[in-house]
Parts: structure tokens; sequence; C-alpha cells
């Protein structure tokens, strides 16, 4: 095993973030040296979580041996290092520049996830613009894509599903807002958006129920009354099935609780037309 994927693996896949311990001043003296004592110079700053001096040692292999095997080592080395340093910005420099220039190589699906794992950690709350969260989707949707039957791959789907969840949080958050404010057919728009994109994360039944109330202040109770039986049947039980049903009842709106019993492809109906 290389001495790369010795030292990554086990970190990164046991999910630990060292911080920095310093931040000392990283500028590297140029003295002509071998690449293999520059490397190791790199390699034990790593050690003793300097990561910042460490990257430029890295850095600094490649400047004096550009054409080296060590150079492709040292490349892959400082992302890695200025990921934990959480110079996020050049560690996802560093391993595009690794994808760019040695794409068929080994540790070519560690880059991808590298920079994947840099846009994820960088995610902020649903409060804020989510253009990270999106580039972290993408690169992780690269990943299994790319390296579907990787280590990699099974983190990155894990990954995913909770980007999802907070691109859904994003959609909800504004949904929220318009309806605050009684701008009904704009927050059926975010609301049905999360029903249509992210129906599998976990803000599904609150989007039915928001279009219920949404649906419910219109007048349209007909399309209320659909809502609230698709929320009623995929999650029965729900507190927000029974916020819909207590909304309804005290709208004076019936809710036919029989309607899979008389007739079974309703809910199907129902879905595609109100979401399809």
């Amino acid at each position: 095993m290389s001495v790369i994927k010795r030292l990554l693996f086990p970190i990164v896949l046991g999910g630990t973030l060292a911080a920095c311990s310093n931040n000392p001043d990283t500028a590297v003296e140029y003295v002509e040296r071998p690449a293999e004592a520059i490397y190791s110079a790199g390699f034990d700053q790593m050690e003793r979580n300097r990561y910042r001096m460490a990257a430029a040692l890295f850095d600094e292999v490649e400047r004096q041996h550009p054409y080296s095997e060590w150079a492709r080592r040292s490349m892959l080395m400082a992302a890695f290092a200025n990921y934990q340093a959480r110079n996020y910005e050049e560690a996802i420099s560093d391993a595009q520049r690794f994808i760019s220039l040695h794409p068929g190589n080994s540790n070519a699906a560690y880059a991808y996830y590298l920079v994947a794992l840099c846009y994820f950690e960088q995610i902020m709350d649903v409060g804020r613009d989510q253009q990270t969260t999106q580039q972290a989707m993408d690169a992780l949707e690269q990943v299994v894509r790319r390296f579907p039957n990787s280590r990699y791959a099974l983190d990155a789907r894990l990954k995913i599903d909770m980007t999802r969840d907070h691109l859904a949080g994003k959609e909800m958050d504004v949904g929220r807002w318009y309806l605050r404010r009684n701008y009904h057919l704009a927050a059926i728009n975010r609301f049905s958006n999360v029903i249509s994109e992210y129906q599998t994360t976990t803000h599904t039944p609150e989007a039915l129920h928001r279009l219920v109330e949404s649906y419910v202040a219109l007048g349209i109770d007909s399309e209320a009354r659909q809502v609230a039986a698709v929320l009623g049947y995929n999650f029965p039980g729900n507190e927000w099935y029974e916020a819909s049903y207590d909304l309804l009842t005290a709208e004076g709106i019936t809710l036919d609780v029989d309607l899979e019993r008389e007739d079974p492809s309703y809910f199907e109906r129902a879905w595609r037309r109100l979401f399809g």
C-alpha cells in the first residue's frame, strides 16, 4: 500500500478532522534538496498537526521536482494537508489539479471525494445562500457516478441524503416566509418543489401540510382535501397529518378516510395530478 493510502484512508474514513494546532509562518526557504527529503519533512509536519507548513513543504516538492513520482504524491498530500487545516479553497484546487493531471491514477477516486468533503463541510445553515450546498451535492454525485463501487461511494451516498435534506430545508424556509406573508401561490410552488424534488427527505410531511394550509387560505377546498388525503395515506398518525385534519375540520371541509377502500388507485392518481 502506498504512503498516501496508509496516511489518508484511516484518517478520512474514520471521520476525524484535527484542528490546526497553531498558525505558523509557512514560508519555505528555497534550499535544493532531494524530493524524498522534502516529502519526509512535510510528512513530519503532518504528524505534528502543522498542516499549513506541511502543505507548503509538499508544494515545495512539486516546485523543485515537478516531474517526479514524489511530486505526484505531494500534490494529493498538499490537498489533504490543506483540508485538515480547513483551507478548503486550496484543498479543492490541489485535488482538482491532481485529477486534471492524473485522471487515471488509482488515487483519483480519493481526490474527487476530497473535493466533495471540502464543499460538504462548508454547508451553511438553511437561512443562508445554498450555492455551496449545491456544489457539495454535485461533487458527491460525481463520486458515486464515477466510482460506484469504491469505499468513498458509500459515504458519499449518505452525505447526498444529508445534503438533499438541507436543500429541501431551504425550500421549506422560503415557503414558510411566503406563507406568513400570504403569498400563497409562491408558497405552493416552494412546497410542491419539496414534494417533487426531495420527497424522500424528512421535510415531506410538513410540506404536504403547508400545502393544505395554502389551499385552504385560497379557498381551494378540493385541492386541500386531496393533499390531506395523500398526507394521511403516506404518513398515518404523523403530527402534520393531525394538524391538517384539525385544520380541515375547523374549516368544515370533510376528509373521506375510506377513499382507499372505495378506489385503490385514488392516491396514486392524486399524487400524479398534484405533483407529477
